[in-house]
């Protein structure tokens, strides 16, 4: 069989195999590597405040590693631009986020980022947001995504930043504040314990890496794959060896004045007595004289030719 292996073109055939595996061994990688999310940035950096202007731009998606991150931003609240947003939890208790726009001073064409003032229980109206310059300190989170609603709802369901855009009808950053400490130019706490609003706490991410089990099977059935097209080779090349004895054997049997199908018959014969002798012993005569016969057809023709005799 190895004479057959190292034939040209099951050697090309080998090589497009192994390109193949090696395909698909770099795609098991891929998936692999895509199993665990990087880790988020470390304490020390997320929980220290840095002005918002230098963290992100206006006009770009928020990166991963660029969101949990506690901001500085000084500014004010425009009038009229407050919005409630449904189904946020605070403790056990269910209620409304309410929501300002802040313009950010600084910001690159007059951009706004929404900021959560507070939780409250109702949709009532909340209190109106206060006024002035003010310096706010809070956590910069991603955007949600939109959620359908009835106009006639008092509340949003989704805090979602592209449709802020559209109501308030100005630019704004891709996240949004989670407010803490607000104070104003007199150094007056505005914060929402002041304004009758409870205060909402998001905490940091956890550390660790998230494990995504359904890339680590993909990845597991790439390696499969890989493995399946170094075998598919193996049988291509067991199947012309194959090929390569039965016609040395149907050669010899014609140079014998045999025909290969009758010798091949006989043989296909001899398997079944022999597999029907390990199921079912019946005596050694008579597997003698089967194979006897079955082995040497020339015996029966000369009894028949001495009985026509």
């Amino acid at each position: 069989m190895l004479k057959t292996a190292f034939k040209p073109r099951w050697i090309l055939s080998l090589l497009g195999a192994l390109l193949v595996a090696t395909g698909f061994v770099l795609l098991s990688q891929w998936q692999f590597n895509r199993s665990a999310t990087d880790a988020p940035p470390p304490l020390t950096t997320t929980e220290t405040a840095v002005p918002l202007t230098s963290h992100i731009k206006p006009a770009e998606p928020l990166m991963a590693n660029e969101a949990d991150q506690m901001l500085d931003a000084s500014g004010h609240f425009l009038p009229g631009k407050q919005v409630l947003v449904g189904n946020r939890l605070s403790g056990e208790k269910l209620g409304y986020w309410v929501v300002a726009a802040f313009a950010v001073d600084g910001a690159p064409d007059q951009n706004i980022i929404p900021v959560v003032r507070g939780w409250q229980p109702d949709a009532t109206e909340p209190a109106p947001a206060p006024t002035g310059e003010l310096k706010l300190t809070g956590r910069l989170l991603p955007t949600e995504g939109p959620v359908a609603r009835d106009a006639r709802q008092p509340a949003f369901d989704s805090l979602s930043v592209s449709e802020l855009i559209n109501v308030w009808d100005v630019d704004s950053y891709s996240g949004f504040l989670i407010a803490g400490p607000v104070t104003g130019a007199d150094g007056a706490d505005h914060s929402a314990t002041t304004t009758s609003l409870v205060q909402v706490e998001v905490g940091p991410q956890p550390q660790e890496r998230q494990i995504n089990w359904l890339n680590i099977f993909y990845g597991i059935e790439w390696v499969v794959f890989a493995g399946f097209a170094v075998f598919l080779w193996y049988r291509l090349v067991a199947d012309d060896y194959r090929r390569q004895q039965e016609d040395i054997a149907d050669a010899a049997a014609i140079a014998a004045g045999l025909d290969p199908a009758s010798v091949y018959r006989d043989e296909v014969l001899l398997e079944a007595s022999r597999a029907e002798a390990g199921n079912d012993y019946q005596g050694p005569s008579h597997f003698s004289s089967a194979s006897s016969s079955r082995a040497n057809p020339q015996n029966d023709d000369n009894s028949e030719n001495k009985d026509q005799k």
